[in-house]
């Protein structure tokens, strides 16, 4: 079983998720006590998405996100540089490519709005990820990008992170297909910037405008932000 590093290999981060893929959505379901839904209809939401729009779902892993996004109207497409994450969820009729997030395989101005949900940690780059977003992205598009953050309350703050480092592996070594994964996983998201700081960086690499709103006491953010129209 593959456990990628926080370097971040790119091929040991696809292996990684590859190994996962097969059990991911119920880890994930049970992991967040059932939040995951609430947070995926949110992201849709932020998104204001409109019939016969065109939208990315960076990625996208078993394609769960994207059916939420499809609710919508909207075609939305599924990339993910793991095929073995994108085969897990190949009973979702929604398009799937694979496809590296700091080489996206569109044209420019292609989509109408770009998301990305708890994988640009992953990105090797991340910054070239934003920059690859909003190359595919039309002017005046929109992203949402859905990321796991910093907890608002101090208290509940120290509580999370407890639960990410000693909890969270042991729930993954019962019912996860590779544990191990799940160490790699929590040690990103403690080396993650905060909201601000991703607010930052997002205006710096293609964007404009971003803000940002806490889901469950800061534990994920919403970052939401615009393609400049020049």
């Amino acid at each position: 079983m593959a456990k990628a590093d926080l370097n971040k290999n790119p091929l040991d981060v696809a292996k990684m998720f590859d190994d996962v893929g097969e059990k991911y959505d119920r880890t994930n379901t049970i992991q967040s006590f059932g939040q995951d839904r609430r947070w995926r209809r949110r992201t849709r939401e932020a998104l204001n998405l409109k019939p016969g729009e065109k939208i990315l779902d960076l990625a996208a892993g078993t394609a769960v996100s994207t059916v939420e996004m499809a609710c919508s109207g909207a075609w939305c497409v599924a990339c993910d540089f793991s095929a073995g994450m994108l085969a897990a969820g190949a009973h979702r009729d929604v398009p799937k490519v694979v496809g590296d997030g700091m080489c996206l395989p569109f044209a420019d101005n292609t989509f109408d709005a770009a998301t990305i949900s708890y994988g640009l940690r992953n990105i090797h780059d991340f910054r070239a990820g934003l920059e690859e977003m909003a190359r595919v992205t039309k002017p005046g598009g929109r992203l949402c990008v859905a990321e796991f953050s910093t907890p608002v309350l101090p208290v509940f703050r120290t509580v999370y992170k407890e639960y990410l480092m000693r909890l969270l592996p042991r729930i993954a070594n019962v019912i996860s297909s590779n544990p191990d994964a799940y160490e790699y996983l929590a040690e990103s998201i403690r080396h993650w910037p905060g909201q601000e700081e991703l607010a930052a960086e997002i205006n710096a690499h293609g964007w404009q405008n971003c803000t940002y709103t806490n889901l469950t006491f800061g534990i994920v953010a919403l970052h939401c932000a615009t393609k400049p129209e020049n």
